[in-house]
């Protein structure tokens, strides 16, 4: 039994000897291994490795008859490193990518890391020299962690970019916090975007920041996660950082390309004509809000679930891979801004002032630290430029109104293109009236014409005078100015009448469009309305004056007697009646053709003149029927009222041989 006992380690001994020459044979039949292969033969190696540096120690131990303390430190060291050597050199030969071979190998990886690193602060806390084996035992530690960073680094890389994941930003709308709280939804559309991001699909979720998307799915985040911690307690945190900043990078570089932004240069903005500015403009506004309220507000989340254990090194990943894309988004508005300021770049300034502006609290967020510091600085700077140019816009259109001239008179007297160009401006900007009373609060000071101008104040009943808004002022003094202008217009035409009808329609316009706007009329106020009714009721009374005066008085009695007596002299009627056709047969030759392009103020002058002159004419005929005969009598009254309904359709026409008989 004894004997047994003894042969037993023996036999033992010679089964492994037996079984490890036929693994040899079997290797050198197989070229390729599996991983599970692999993984069993490194353990096997690192086994054998350790016992037999346990053997040779015993023997050692043995011979010496004492053990070195420090010796078998440096020997337990050596046999962790070699472990840990062999798990890191087995994946250098093979090439394969840990993170596609599944997780336990990826945990084993990590686990072999993170014993090198351990290994290393353990042989730097003893103090080795350089040349000692200890020193010796560092330096291949190090080397060997070096070699598993490089591939920690590439796979690192690797997760993000096989793991990005799209959404759609054309499908992405949005809704304004005042907006929720009202239940209302803007529609969207190349001019209007909805203020709130709508949750679309699975990728989509709320964090502290808003609303996010995921960027890379979730399932690799937390092995990022460890790959980034084990890197920074490296000391290999550089080469972490700047993979992620490149990697993310690229990906919102390809994010811009899909929002279809292009990378204009400031010549390349100022030579752009209007209507493909304008668009750029239009997709700019859309852009920036899924950009920064999306876009960032994701990116940041993946930030900081990856980094976010690693003190303020996520808000220097993010503000690092994202400050470029931001940056190149506001300085298109910069281009737009400091180009040439034609009003009808206004509305768009406006637009990217008011959305900019809204963004600022998210802009402010995302970049928080130190880190996004040039980002919102360069936020405010360029809100500060779009400012300026909003207001030195707004400024020029009132000198570009003022110095419109015309060499010809405006055809028919209808409403001119100014006006309506004018009030139609004013109505479109009344949508931005709160931006446009903050960029003016300064200017009225400064601006005595208009903080003095008597449209400035007005007068309140009970306090005697009461504040008016600085956009309030301007509108007041773009009326005026208008007004000024259309008075120079009228002086164009060689007709009184038609000067008059000209002020008449124009004054009209303006004070309908003014009375049929909520905005406009709140802003103006009643007593402007009052104010330009009068006024176009006095040009149509002195039309009236410069047309018919001088016809109707031909319907006097005055100047018809014989020399000498009291009787009427038929050769004076008849002339009379025949001076007076022929006027009102120029009449409406000419004013046939001219234009009074409102149906109730048309109307309205029809039915004052048809009631002056029809009257006029019914009496005079009636009173001298017995002194002309039927022959000379032209044309009816019923005739001269359905004549004057022919008048302001901008239609010349003619009464030439249209009379009744002679």
């Amino acid at each position: 039994m004894g004997d047994c006992e003894a042969n037993f380690p023996v036999l033992e001994e010679e089964k492994l000897i037996a079984a490890a020459q036929q693994i040899v044979k079997a290797l050198k039949n197989k070229k390729e291994l599996t991983h599970d292969a692999r993984k069993i033969l490194a353990d096997l190696g690192s086994q054998l490795s350790s016992i037999t540096k346990v053997d040779e120690q015993k023997e050692h131990d043995k011979l010496c008859g004492t053990e070195n303390t420090i010796e078998k430190k440096f020997s337990e060291l050596e046999e962790q490193l070699n472990i840990v050597q062999n798990k890191v050199m087995i994946w250098e030969v093979d090439q394969s990518l840990i993170w596609d071979c599944g997780q336990e190998y990826t945990d084993d990886y990590l686990r072999s890391v993170d014993e090198a690193r351990i290994l290393i602060e353990h042989l730097e806390s003893l103090n080795v020299d350089r040349d000692s084996k200890g020193g010796e035992l560092l330096c291949r530690a190090h080397e060997v962690l070096q070699i598993a960073m490089t591939r920690l680094e590439e796979e690192f890389k690797h997760l993000l970019v096989q793991n990005k994941q799209h959404f759609e930003p054309e499908h992405m709308s949005f809704r304004s916090n005042e907006d929720d709280e009202a239940g209302s939804i803007a529609s969207f559309g190349d001019d209007s975007v909805e203020d709130s991001v709508v949750q679309r699909d699975s990728m989509s979720r709320r964090s502290s920041e808003g609303f996010v998307v995921e960027l890379v799915h979730p399932d690799v985040i937390p092995d990022l996660r460890c790959i980034a911690n084990l890197m920074f307690n490296s000391n290999y945190s550089r080469e972490c950082s700047q993979a992620f900043i490149n990697v993310r990078k690229d990906a919102l570089d390809d994010f811009l390309f899909i929002l279809e932004v292009d990378k204009l240069s400031i010549d390349d903005v100022m030579k752009m004509e209007w209507n493909s500015l304008n668009s750029k403009i239009r997709r700019w506004i859309w852009c920036m809000k899924v950009f920064v309220r999306v876009y960032l507000a994701s990116e940041k989340w993946l930030s900081d679930q990856i980094f976010g254990e690693l003190d303020s090194e996520s808000a220097v990943c993010f503000a690092e891979s994202s400050k470029g894309s931001i940056l190149h988004l506001l300085n298109f508005a910069e281009s737009v801004a400091i180009g040439p300021h034609q009003p009808e770049k206004l509305i768009r300034i406006l637009d990217m002032y008011e959305v900019l502006s809204d963004l600022v609290p998210d802009i402010d967020v995302a970049y928080s630290d130190d880190a996004g510091l040039c980002v919102r600085i360069e936020c405010q700077e360029i809100l500060r430029i779009l400012s300026g140019c909003a207001r030195t816009t707004f400024l020029e259109f009132e000198n570009a109104v003022a110095s419109s001239v015309s060499a010809n008179p405006f055809r028919g007297g209808g409403i001119h293109h100014i006006t309506r160009y004018v009030m139609n401006y004013m109505k479109t900007l009344t949508d931005y009236s709160k931006i446009l009373d903050e960029l003016l609060k300064g200017d009225e000071e400064e601006d005595s014409s208009v903080a003095n101008s008597p449209d400035s104040r007005e007068e309140d009943n009970s306090n005697g005078s009461c504040y008016i808004s600085p956009l309030a002022q301007y509108f007041k003094s773009f009326t005026s100015i208008l007004e000024c202008n259309l008075d120079d217009k009228s002086k164009l035409y060689k007709d009184e009448s038609l000067g008059h009808l000209f002020l008449m329609n124009n004054i009209h316009y303006m004070a309908e469009k003014v009375k049929n706007s909520h905005d406009l009329r709140t802003i103006l106020g009643d007593d402007w309305i009052r104010k330009h009714n009068w006024r176009f009721q006095q040009h149509a009374m002195n039309y009236e004056r410069a047309t018919w005066s001088s016809i109707l008085s031909l319907l006097r009695d005055e100047g018809l007697q014989n020399p000498g007596s009291n009787s009427i002299s038929r050769t004076l009627l008849k002339e009379r009646m025949q001076s007076f056709y022929v006027a009102f047969d120029e009449v409406y030759k000419n004013q046939t053709g001219w234009s009074i392009p409102d149906c109730q103020l048309r109307d309205d002058l029809r039915i004052s003149t048809s009631l002056k002159v029809i009257q006029a004419y019914r009496t005079f005929v009636g009173r001298h029927s017995n002194h002309i005969s039927e022959k000379h009598i032209k044309y009816s009254a019923d005739d001269l009222e359905n004549f004057l309904l022919d008048l302001f359709e901008g239609s010349p026409r003619s009464l030439h041989g249209s009379h009744k008989g002679k």
